[in-house]
């Protein structure tokens, strides 16, 4: 019987899909330490460098001392919650201004949570084609209906509502506002209109925004002010927090929904508690002074051509995307090569993601490197 899982890792290795976990000896800053190599880390989401930075390490533990332990063997709904979780969750909802908010132990647990309780029997999902694999994952466990509408397109999304929204009793759409892999943003105020012209709940993963976008680091939609019109907000403390978690926040209703129907909540062990005070801790009291090297950030970005501080480079095949990655690895730069499923076929690439370390001068060498090769600037 193993054959048939060897003869497919085969298939997968000779169309240059195979994936690998990578060792690696050490990450500092924005470098990363391969095989005795120095490398400037371009496959991160350490937006905000509050991972592996000693410093912040060091004077988090002399705050938390030992106030805080590093399991928590339980899930919240048994003996897994402590205060610091309802504080974390009351910090998020206050600086959201939202009635609620619940911990996730990651934005995979949230959205999988999410999107199968929300859509039951005879309720339906509208959802980006680029959306996240787990908020697909979550729509396929669903007992709901879902349509998929072109990416960041309204005019398709709106063609759908006005076919299908009537033959459903609840309705849910849901997109994220910083794409992943695309580094483009979805046109959340069209979207707040569709929701309100065919009565939908909107559902708004901003993962790759929140701690990035907005003069306090809430996301995009603090930065088009438009936070009280989104039903449920999803963001995580894996990324720019340099933590680990995610959050739900959203009126008292579905926070309480969610507690009783999301099953990867239900079902999970909760986060330890010294994760929890971390997170908190970072909110507090650093994500404020980073507007100044968020801004920066951004502008690094806007000047390669994204929208965000995530830039694709599109190459198409998975052969030739894996050798470009390989070659910028020779000229110091980690980068690794995101292939199908994780995009669409035919548009295997490089996903290069800035932190606020990063300077122009750094990318020089790559932006020449890529002319070289007559690969397109980034974009």
């Amino acid at each position: 019987m193993l054959e048939t899982y060897d003869k497919i890792l085969t298939d997968l290795s000779e169309a240059s899909h195979l994936r690998l976990i990578k060792d690696f000896k050490s990450k500092s800053g924005k470098y990363i330490y391969i095989d005795n190599k120095k490398l400037l880390n371009l496959s991160s989401n350490n937006y905000l460098g509050f991972a592996d930075n000693e410093e912040i390490t060091a004077e988090f533990l002399e705050y938390a001392g030992s106030k805080y332990s590093f399991g928590s063997a339980s899930a919240r709904l048994l003996t897994g919650t402590l205060p610091v979780y309802n504080e974390l969750e009351k910090l998020i909802s206050s600086l959201l201004k939202k009635e609620s908010a619940l911990l996730f132990n990651s934005g995979y647990h949230a959205n999988v949570g999410i999107n199968s309780s929300l859509a039951g029997a005879g309720d339906v999902i509208f959802s980006d084609k680029l959306n996240h694999a787990s908020i697909i994952d979550g729509m396929l466990l669903s007992k709901g209906k879902f349509f998929r509408y072109k990416h960041n397109d309204m005019q398709n999304l709106e063609a759908l509502l006005k076919r299908e929204r009537g033959n459903y009793k609840n309705a849910v759409i849901v997109s994220e506002s910083v794409f992943s892999m695309d580094g483009d943003i979805a046109d959340l105020e069209k979207l707040v209109e569709l929701k309100k012209k065919y009565d939908c709940i909107l559902v708004l993963d901003e993962a790759h925004a929140f701690g990035v976008f907005g003069q306090n680091g809430l996301g995009v939609c603090e930065k088009l002010g438009i936070t009280s019109d989104i039903d449920l907000i999803v963001g995580t403390f894996g990324k720019a927090i340099g933590s680990m978690g995610a959050f739900a926040a959203g009126s008292k209703i579905l926070i309480e929904y969610l507690i009783n129907k999301a099953r990867s909540f239900i079902f999970s062990t909760a986060l330890p508690p010294i994760n929890i005070a971390f997170s908190k801790w970072i909110i507090e009291n650093k994500l404020p002074h980073t507007y100044e090297a968020r801004m920066k950030m951004l502008a690094l970005g806007n000047s390669l051509g994204s929208e965000s501080h995530i830039i694709p480079v599109i190459v198409g095949e998975n052969d030739k995307t894996v050798q470009l990655s390989k070659i910028l690895y020779q000229n110091g730069y980690f980068t690794l090569p995101i292939r199908p499923p994780t995009v669409p076929n035919g548009t295997s690439r490089l996903r290069l993601s800035l932190t606020t370390d990063i300077e122009t001068k750094d990318l020089e060498t790559l932006v020449k490197l890529l002319k070289t090769l007559n690969i397109k600037d980034p974009r």
